[in-house]
């Protein structure tokens, strides 16, 4: 008599993000088979929700999307959006790369724009702010700028760059 029980996991397709997640943030060899194994299921287990490991990154990118587009939304004023993207970034460094290595052309990065636009009005500066922060947080990542606090760095750069500048026969230093 067997002493198999059949399969059961529960919530699998959660369980597979989780782990594909912690292999991702922990910079593992990101494999289907890598993830089966450290959510505890078979091989062939993420096949009943993923077609391959690209809709399972794709299925991670949207999550980080959707996460980041939360912490953004829920920010009071456009440093503090700020501060929350370079932290996110900071906390999630494989997701946060993971996010922006790849063509993503969904609902859940669209909303990340939609909340800055809703902020600032001109395109132009939509496009400078977030290059300015998406700058920061790489910088901070890839260990370019080294700093004792982010988020005060996030806020005097980015109170530095909507300061407007005064007028040439109007300096100070002169």
């Amino acid at each position: 008599m067997s002493t198999l029980r059949p399969y059961h996991h529960g919530d699998l397709r959660a369980a597979l993000l989780d782990a594909a997640l912690e292999l991702l943030e922990e910079d593992e060899t990101f494999s289907l088979r890598a993830v089966a194994r450290r959510a505890g299921v078979s091989p062939n287990a993420p096949y009943r929700h993923y077609a391959d490991k690209e809709a399972l990154l794709a299925a991670l990118a949207t999550y980080g999307f959707a996460q980041l587009a939360d912490r953004l939304e829920a920010a009071a004023e456009l440093t503090d959006m700020a501060e929350q993207y370079v932290a996110f970034a900071l906390a999630h460094p494989g997701l946060f790369r993971l996010m922006y290595g790849r063509p993503t052309a969904n609902a859940a990065s669209a909303r990340t724009a939609e909340i800055l636009a809703s902020r600032l009005a001109a395109p132009a500066l939509q496009i400078g702010a977030w290059a300015m922060v998406h700058g920061l947080a790489v910088l901070l990542l890839d260990g370019k700028l080294t700093c004792p606090d982010p988020a005060q760095l996030v806020r005097t750069t980015v109170a530095a760059a909507l300061t407007p500048a005064a007028p040439p026969g109007n300096r100070l230093d002169t």
